[in-house]
């Protein structure tokens, strides 16, 4: 017998979603030490910075996955932009040179709010557009423009800079293939496995990614200032 877990939510992919937001976190730390005290840790290469990529990817597959799931993409779409503005104001108040223009939780609720449209294209439509997408990027880069505005899509200006950066292309086509995933592995909207799983750490920071993923960075920020007062950083 194919098992939920707690209120009908698919076990697996709330451990995966937390798996991808403790990723996430490391790599704050290890870009709030490198910024913020001048620690030699690398964030822009090597495994740090792998880290930090496969935790978005994790992220885009498992949104797009979900949106498969949902009832309401629409509301769940304009919730997390909603909250992508708030930090985009509130790093701009903190830094205007660490602002997030456009990050991942930007990336993540435009695509929600596309999924229903999106949702009626087949599969084999999806991995074609989303592999375009994510082609498309090598000729993106080419344009430089004097203005910024069409950065959401990835084509900005020499002096553009965003603290935490995901544009619709190329990383759209991650989110397509996670729509396909959906469709393929979870049509009957249940576990792809025959047991549940108990509930532990990593579940349930799954099923709360949102409001962590909200609270983790001013937390990283005041942990690291009180360790650095005590001299241990």
């Amino acid at each position: 017998m194919i098992k939920k877990t707690i209120q009908g939510r698919i076990w697996e992919l709330d451990f995966l979603r937390g798996v991808a937001l403790i990723l996430m976190i490391y790599f704050h730390i290890i870009v709030d030490l490198n910024e913020m005290y001048n620690i030699n840790v690398s964030y822009l290469s090597g495994v740090n910075y792998y880290i930090g990529k496969i935790s978005a990817i994790l992220f885009m597959l498992l949104s797009g996955i979900s949106s498969s799931l949902s009832r309401n993409n629409m509301k769940r779409g304009l919730r997390v932009l909603a909250f992508a503005l708030v930090i985009t104001a509130v790093t701009y108040l903190y830094d205007p040179k660490l602002t997030i223009v456009f990050g991942i939780l930007h990336f993540l609720g435009i695509c929600m709010l596309l999924y229903p449209l999106l949702s009626k294209m087949n599969k084999y439509l999806l991995i074609i557009i989303g592999t375009g997408i994510i082609l498309l990027e090598k000729w993106f880069l080419k344009i430089s423009p004097s203005t910024d505005i069409l950065s959401p899509i990835g084509i900005y200006s020499h002096s553009f800079t965003s603290a935490d950066y995901y544009p619709l292309v190329p990383w759209m086509g991650v989110f397509l293939y996670g729509i396909v995933l959906g469709k393929i592995l979870y049509s009957r909207k249940q576990s792809l496995f025959s047991f549940g799983y108990k509930d532990n750490i990593i579940n349930i920071t799954g099923r709360n990614t949102l409001i962590i993923y909200i609270v983790h960075q001013p937390v990283i920020i005041l942990i690291l200032y009180v360790l650095s007062l005590l001299g241990l950083i």
